[in-house]
């Protein structure tokens, strides 16, 4: 193949994507600006950036690779994605909205707990910013390397300047645009991917002639390979409900999170649930699609499985090579560049406002200006970029595995704590703080100690719940927090009316 077409498409991409960073830099006025956007996103731009920075490299090259891998098994990750989006949309989206307006506009999640709970210091909010640090830098981790796989498909060169080249470009735009150039981004992104989780099983299913055909090759592969499975009910219970498990995490992810909180009303939701649903779907199932026709395809053409390097995540980077025009490979590996970008900015960001907004104003510096907060949070976006590179350095990295680590982590330390402090006038400060820590903790222990066949988030999840409740029950919230709660409670009811 002709190199040539597929590196101009990709590099007139790129220069599109900084282009937008450049110019979302001069419409960024403020800190909440670079953090938030200024609370201005519209439905669509609010459906589609949650969605491209929720599924990331892990939707076009952790999820088909798993399913290639394994098999159908691995399908029931999106059942539970899909379950857990809905019910976020659905029961938080909205709440989560009014509630941070009533506590003291706050533009972060840490800020939110703290203002929400109570708190009569800044340590909840030190603690929260912590766990989002520590986490986030892994879940970084992961889109470099799904982005440094992609630049040393692409440019064929060594692992480690691949690294640098794929997290450059992400790094630039979100260092000068913050949210704006972010949310921006996302849409683009959004919509390139959708383009091609359609175009490539449709065009693996036409190169491989049919459904006959499909069949047969899966068949056979299945029948010389006894561990994979061919149905999406052939694997254990544990396994199946660690893979819907997934969908916890939804409700304790910031860089999701701070989508519903961004929206300029809670009108505007139902038309973003609408169709960030609708996306979620089609790429969910255009991705397990890849993963099940690169089973087909490869072991009919086995001279071509050499491509994917013994790594089933490359099958989607493969595919664009081999069946399509250059000038449209460009676009589709552009796709995958698009769903690591989205995530990884996001993400940057997030953990550049814990640090900013969180520890630095919250802690050390109350009355730092907003110029020094926007710079200081440009700075923090280069120093947890340097540490997610560094983690990601080892080539031998698998992007769903770093993700799952750090889903489970914030699906576990936070997401009861979401859903109560949305729902619970009864959540206390002490509650939140004891079930966090539980939670995180857990999942940690239950990861790198018991090593378990259970996914990490179930066991963290119901600790991080069970604790922060009967904690709670003893030490009661303060009769303010509870009276804030119901006025923005009110505040919704009316919103809904109206």
């Amino acid at each position: 193949m002709d190199l040539l077409p597929m590196k101009i498409t990709f590099g007139v991409y790129l220069a599109f994507v900084l282009l937008l960073g450049v110019i979302a830099y001069f419409g960024t006025k403020n800190f909440g600006d670079y953090i938030l956007g200024g609370r201005s996103l519209g439905s669509f731009v609010t459906a589609l950036s949650a969605g491209a920075s929720d599924m990331s490299g892990w939707l076009l090259m952790g999820l088909p690779g798993a399913v290639m891998a394994s098999g159908f098994s691995s399908a029931w990750i999106g059942v539970g994605l899909l379950l857990g989006a809905y019910l976020n949309w659905i029961f938080v989206s909205g709440r989560l909205r009014i509630q941070t307006e009533y506590c003291n506009d706050a533009l972060t999640i840490p800020e939110f707990f703290h203002y929400r709970f109570g708190a009569k210091n800044a340590l909840l909010r030190c603690v929260t910013a912590i766990i989002i640090l520590f986490f986030f830098t892994i879940y970084c981790a992961s889109g470099i390397v799904a982005g440094a796989q992609l630049f040393q498909s692409l440019f064929e060169v060594d692992y480690s300047t691949a690294l640098w080249l794929g997290a450059g470009a992400t790094i630039f735009y979100t260092f000068l645009g913050g949210f704006l150039a972010v949310s921006w981004t996302d849409t683009l992104q959004a919509s390139l991917m959708f383009f091609a989780l359609i175009a490539t099983p449709i065009m693996a299913y036409l190169a491989l002639g049919g459904a006959d055909e499909v069949s047969t090759a899966v068949h056979d592969f299945a029948s010389a390979n006894p561990q994979f499975e061919l149905s999406i009910m052939s694997t254990s219970a544990i396994s199946i409900i660690s893979a819907l498990a997934w969908g916890f995490g939804y409700f304790g992810q910031p860089h999701i999170l701070c989508r519903f909180m961004a929206i300029h009303s809670v009108k505007q939701l139902p038309r973003a649930r609408a169709i960030g649903m609708t996306w979620m779907l089609i790429c969910l199932l255009g991705a397990t699609a890849v993963g099940y026709l690169g089973i087909a395809y490869f072991n009919i053409h086995p001279g071509q499985a050499e491509l994917l390097d013994d790594n089933t995540e490359r099958v989607f980077l493969v595919f664009a090579q081999v069946l399509f025009n250059p000038w449209i490979a460009g676009i589709i590996l552009s796709a995958i560049l698009a769903a690591i970008m989205s995530t990884l900015s996001c993400q940057l960001l997030v953990s550049s406002s814990a640090i900013t907004e969180d520890i630095y104003k919250g802690l050390i510096r109350p009355h730092a200006s907003e110029k020094e907060m926007v710079w200081l949070g440009r700075l923090m976006v280069l120093i947890v970029a340097a540490i997610a590179i560094y983690i990601a350095r080892d080539p031998e990295s698998r992007v769903l595995g770093l993700v799952s680590y750090a889903w489970a982590g914030f699906g576990a330390a936070f997401g009861p704590i979401v859903i109560l402090s949305v729902f619970w006038r009864g959540i206390s400060n002490a509650g939140a703080f004891c079930g966090m820590i539980a939670g995180a903790v857990v999942v940690v222990y239950w990861k790198e100690v018991l090593q378990g066949d259970l996914y990490e988030i179930v066991p963290g999840f119901f600790a991080c719940l069970i604790v922060t409740i009967i904690v709670s029950k003893i030490k009661k919230p303060d009769p303010e927090v509870t009276k804030k709660f119901d006025l923005a409670n009110q505040a919704l009811i009316e919103a809904k009316k109206s």
